[in-house]
């Protein structure tokens, strides 16, 4: 069967050509129109020119300065010097020798003031010459061992009279108590000083103190002098 239309004279076979062509000349058109620039100008407008009087110009005056000269230095004469007289003669004296011959006569030994010794009245237990003795020492030979034998029996007689307070007991206090007292010149207890963590601790240590005997003093160059001595006394809970 045969088409009744001729294909090549159909209207609608570029239609989508024609879309696609118009469409850009109409897009073009319209940046065209859109990117077209035009200037006015207006030629009513004068530049105007600035025009100065020359009677307003005035020339700078040009003004002359005198500047006075320096000070000339001034001359000083040299100071005038006198010659002073010469000063009189002096006499000295004739120094006599000192030394003595069999006419000299000595002064008694009665009238010769000798200066005291210069002795401390309080020196420390370390830096003493003779410690202060505690009794049962006295037999030890050399100072030094007077000295470990203090230390010995103050340790003997602090563990012989210790008694734990009951109080302190109670409440569950110990610690350490630091006792310092002075060996006085005849040979007391004197100046004691307690430091502890309760009242109850010192106390007891202090009736440790007052229990020591009399001992014998701390000499100095052969003078009884006063000796600090210091102990810890530790109170501890078993």
């Amino acid at each position: 069967m045969e088409p009744k239309k001729n294909p090549q004279l159909e209207v609608k076979r570029n239609s989508l050509l024609y879309f696609f062509v118009g469409m850009t000349l109409v897009l073009f058109m319209a940046y065209m129109a859109l990117e077209w620039k035009t200037y006015y100008q207006d030629d009513s407008w004068d530049v105007g020119e600035l025009n100065i009087d020359e009677d307003l110009i005035e020339d700078a005056t040009i003004v002359k300065l005198k500047i006075p000269e320096p000070p000339k230095p001034k001359i000083q004469a040299p100071p005038k010097i006198e010659i002073a007289d010469d000063d009189e003669d002096i006499v000295e004296d004739v120094i006599k020798p000192s030394e003595t011959d069999q006419e000299t006569e000595i002064a008694d030994v009665e009238s010769i003031d000798v200066a005291e010794d210069d002795i401390p009245d309080e020196v420390p237990f370390i830096l003493i010459e003779n410690a202060p003795v505690f009794p049962g020492c006295e037999n030890e030979k050399t100072e030094e061992d007077k000295r470990d034998c203090f230390q010995e029996h103050m340790l003997k007689h602090i563990r012989k009279n210790f008694r734990y307070p009951d109080i302190a007991k109670e409440m569950g206090l110990q610690g350490r108590v630091s006792v310092i007292f002075t060996v006085q010149k005849d040979g007391s207890i004197g100046n004691v000083r307690l430091k502890g963590p309760h009242e109850s601790l010192e106390k007891e240590a202090a009736r440790i103190i007052s229990k020591l005997p009399k001992l014998q003093p701390g000499k100095q160059r052969g003078t009884p002098v006063k000796v600090p001595y210091s102990i810890p006394i530790t109170f501890k809970l078993n």
